[in-house]
This record gives C-alpha cells, sequence and structure tokens, in this order.
C-alpha cells in the first residue's frame, strides 16, 4: 500500500502573543494520498494559516507528528526544513510574491537556482513551464506588466519548477477577478490530473467545490472531512 504523501497525527500548535497563549491547531490528525485534490476551510481563525505553514514546512507542530512522503520532518532542523521545501514542495500564494526587478522567465527560474542548476538547464525548463501556464510569448515581461491573471500563472509556473511532490495553494484566486479566478483553477484541475497532489486554503465555497475533499477547521479541530 503506498504511503501517504501527508500523514498528520495529533498535531498542536500553539504560541504566545503577549501575554496570551494562543492554541491554533488542538489535535489535528489526517492522511492525504497522492494525487489528492484537497481543500482546507473554515472561518477566519480557525488554524488554516497554521496548518498550511506546518504542511509547508515553514513551521513546527508544538507536538504531534507531520510525515511528507514516510519522512518525520516535525523534529528536522532549520537547514533539513528548508531542503525538503526547496525540492519536494511548491507554493503558490495569494500576493503572488514575485521578484518585481525579474522578468517571468526568471522569476520561474528562481527556485533553480537555489538548486544550484545549470543555467542552460534552467532556461530549458522555465520556458517549458512558461509555455505549459500560457505565457511563452511574456518571457521577457516584469510583473508590473502583467495582469494579475497572468502574475499567478507564472507563480504557478514557479511552483512547479523543482517538480514538487506536494503543491500548497493559498488563497490562490483571492486577488482575482472571476475569468482569472476560473482560468487558475482550471490549470489546478489540469495538475491534479497530471497526478499532482494540491492542498488548497480558501474561504470561497465555490473554489472549495472544485476540489475532491474538503476539510473543515473550527478553533483548532478538524470539524469535518469530506471526500466527493
Amino acid at each position: 500500500m503506498p504511503v501517504p504523501i501527508v500523514q498528520l497525527d495529533q498535531v498542536h500548535r500553539s504560541y504566545r502573543m503577549g501575554d496570551e497563549m494562543v492554541y491554533a491547531l488542538r489535535g489535528v490528525s489526517f492522511e492525504i494520498a497522492a494525487g489528492e485534490y484537497v481543500a482546507i476551510m473554515g472561518p477566519s481563525g480557525c488554524g488554516k494559516s497554521t496548518l498550511l505553514n506546518l504542511l509547508g514546512c515553514l513551521d513546527r507542530p508544538s507536538s504531534g507528528t507531520y510525515r511528507l512522503a514516510g519522512d518525520d520532518v516535525s523534529s528536522m532542523d532549520d537547514d533539513a526544513l528548508s531542503t525538503i521545501r526547496g525540492t519536494r514542495l511548491g507554493f503558490i500564494f495569494q500576493s503572488y510574491n514575485l521578484i518585481q526587478q525579474l522578468t517571468v522567465l526568471e522569476n520561474i527560474e528562481v527556485p533553480l537556482f537555489y538548486q544550484g542548476r545549470e543555467e542552460g538547464e534552467s532556461r530549458e525548463i522555465a520556458q517549458r513551464l512558461a509555455a505549459r501556464v500560457g505565457l511563452g510569448h511574456r518571457l521577457g515581461h516584469k510583473p508590473m506588466e502583467l495582469s494579475g491573471g497572468q502574475q499567478q500563472r507564472v507563480a504557478i509556473a514557479r511552483a512547479l519548477a523543482n517538480d514538487p511532490r506536494l503543491i500548497l495553494a493559498d488563497e490562490a484566486t483571492g486577488n482575482l477577478d472571476s475569468t482569472s479566478g476560473r482560468e487558475i483553477l482550471a490549470l489546478f484541475d489540469e495538475l491534479v490530473a497530471q497526478g499532482r497532489t494540491l492542498i488548497m486554503v480558501t474561504h470561497d465555497p465555490a473554489v472549495g467545490e472544485r476540489a475532491h475533499r474538503i476539510i473543515r477547521l473550527r478553533d483548532g479541530l478538524l470539524e469535518t472531512d469530506q471526500r466527493r
């Protein structure tokens, strides 16, 4: 039986805010198989962003275990987590997080630069990914010369540059008009159809319905886990 790509076992995350302890996650457990398309939903303050940070190895649990493709990442040091982020994970943010001084092609190449890839190889991969998201004709443009939907396409191409095992999307259509949002969601559908694993945080029920499974949080607890 294949090892799940995500295994959370009684994950807690708490932190101090001033004099107050905040209990963001209170014993969350679930598994996600490779190739699943999962939406994480719930009201503001329910723990969605905290959970995504943990899944993306940007943070560690206060207690409990997180295994990524069988490897316990919950106890890894910062250097090891950085390597995991650079080689196994792809991130897509609401605000795109592109480097304004770089072109479309150069933005897509950034993860490959940190992997130490040869310049020619990086350029070839970036060109292929730009074409895949429909931006093969905009390689020399900078982010401010693109629409919001086009910038998010660049961000998706960049997220794919390291051929990640898992793609994490945080309100990826939140800043887009309805037409651009539908185009980005159609790209997500294509990625999942090709075998990628995609987890997205969203507050929009219409966006969540595109996923094959919806995990709902409330007050740091897993409220429901519904497969469609």
